[in-house]
């Protein structure tokens, strides 16, 4: 899922189905971070800690926009 357009696809699905929390397996995104999407969607993630790491394994969850004007902070172990 590391490209943005699968990303988008999964936000659309998740309006879709009137979802406002998603947690997201197998990621592959690396090191950790937040995308806030052009809808509002915010997409949380945690992947390897290298940036040169392969794209495999790391998690996510990703959040609709009234749940994200709610999140105050957001840190990863």
């Amino acid at each position: 899922m590391y490209n943005i357009e699968r990303t988008a696809q999964i936000a659309t699905e998740m309006r879709n189905y009137n979802l406002t929390i998603l947690k997201l397996s197998e990621t592959r995104w690396t090191q950790t971070g937040k995308v806030e999407l052009f809808s509002g969607e915010l997409l949380l993630y945690s992947g390897h800690d290298s940036e040169n790491a392969p794209h495999t394994e790391g998690v996510g969850i990703m959040i609709s926009k009234t749940v994200a004007r709610s999140l105050i902070e957001w840190e990863t172990s």
